[in-house]
């Protein structure tokens, strides 16, 4: 049960993160049809919203990016992208882990020159740390020749969701003002952070209620509703498992309770016959059957979290990223869960012995001090 925790939660959060990483919880654009990962339409970036949200108090962090459809070539390939362009206030706490090689690229005041590329894109295309790079944009107009922009790698990351890795790069939001020939303050959209993910869509109700009636808010949930609800099975599977074990445990429990009775009938026998209740020898039984129950979990959660324990640091099991969007399974490990289970699982089990300690009122003090 332990172990259906810590990765199931595990695997969710990890997903989360990830898509996190590359667009926030909740994203605020521009009202338009347009559901791509270019920004067709700026909005300003002036917003009383901006940089605090005090009308939302569930909101803990605003950034402001833009992406733009382009295309890498090389000299004997070539490969379409999404450039990401981000400013000084992006929030680095669900990327940073994502690093390889490099560092973060440097947002000064002027434009910056530098690019972050995943480690997907370096591989195919033959890059390597302290490359020069060069994207081409469309311009407006169909006769318009593709507008070149060279940047230079000063990082590599590996999220290890090739979704994202396929088509992002992380460069300098002014950039992407400059191409598109933006104002300085205007941006492609708002990237909102929330303090609690599971109010994600009334948070998401409440931003779009005091954003204005020409500006849009979407969650990542409905952004890309088929993996959420991917992942939202992993409740079910959670759930199944720990009713499985738990009915396993309690089938196991009564067994042992059944034997202790009857290897103690004669117990049984003379403690009746001395004038005790069949409430106080069920009592007996019970308490002995709960420190079985006790001594069994024990050693359930040092095995349980111990291999949580060699996988969250070993990363043994390895996965396949183009099926789970994580290259290895992922652990998450707190006490509120495992504490959880084990006073769960103590309470199913006694309540599951009660009705069988009731064969004790069955037995006979004359038979039962003769049993042999």
């Amino acid at each position: 049960m332990i172990m259906a925790f810590g990765t199931g939660l595990g695997l969710k959060n990890k997903i989360r993160d990830k898509i996190t990483a590359f667009n926030g919880h909740i994203t605020v654009r521009s009202f338009t049809t347009n559901q791509s990962n270019q920004n067709l339409m700026p909005i300003d970036g002036r917003q009383e919203f901006y940089p605090n949200f005090e009308s939302v108090p569930e909101v803990t962090h605003i950034q402001k990016t833009a992406s733009k459809y382009g295309v890498i070539r090389t000299e004997s390939d070539f490969e379409g992208i999404v450039v990401k362009g981000i400013s000084a206030d992006y929030d680095w706490d669900y990327f940073e882990e994502f690093i390889i090689e490099g560092r973060k690229i440097n947002l000064t005041e002027k434009i910056s020159k530098e690019v972050m590329i995943s480690n997907y894109l370096a591989d195919r295309l033959g890059f390597k740390l302290g490359d020069k790079v060069t994207i081409f944009f469309m311009r407006n107009g169909s006769n318009s020749r593709p507008r070149p922009l060279g940047l230079e790698i000063v990082g590599i990351y590996n999220s290890g969701f090739l979704e994202f890795d396929k088509q992002f790069l992380i460069a300098d939001l002014k950039q992407i003002q400059r191409i598109n020939k933006w104002e300085d303050y205007q941006i492609g959209q708002f990237e909102v952070i929330v303090d609690d993910f599971s109010n994600i869509q009334s948070t998401g109700q409440q931003i779009y209620e005091n954003i204005g009636s020409f500006l849009t808010a979407a969650s990542i949930v409905d952004q890309y509703p088929t993996i959420f609800e991917w992942i939202s099975l992993f409740d079910f599977n959670i759930a199944l498992i720990v009713i499985i074990m738990i009915i396993i445990a309690g089938i196991n429990m009564i067994s042992a309770l059944l034997v202790l009775i009857l290897e103690q009938t004669q117990l049984v026998g003379i403690l009746k016959a001395m004038g005790a209740q069949n409430t106080s020898i069920r009592k007996i039984f019970l308490y002995n059957a709960t420190y079985l129950i006790t001594k069994g979990l024990l050693w359930g959660n040092l095995i349980g979290v111990g291999i949580l324990l060699i996988q969250k640091y070993g990363k043994v099991i390895k996965l396949n990223p183009e099926t789970y969007y994580v290259t290895h399974a992922p652990v998450y490990l707190d006490w509120t869960y495992i504490v959880g289970i084990n006073l769960g699982t103590i309470a199913s089990c006694f309540l599951l012995l009660i009705l069988p300690s009731y064969i004790i009122t069955k037995i006979s003090p004359v038979k039962a001090i003769k049993f042999d």
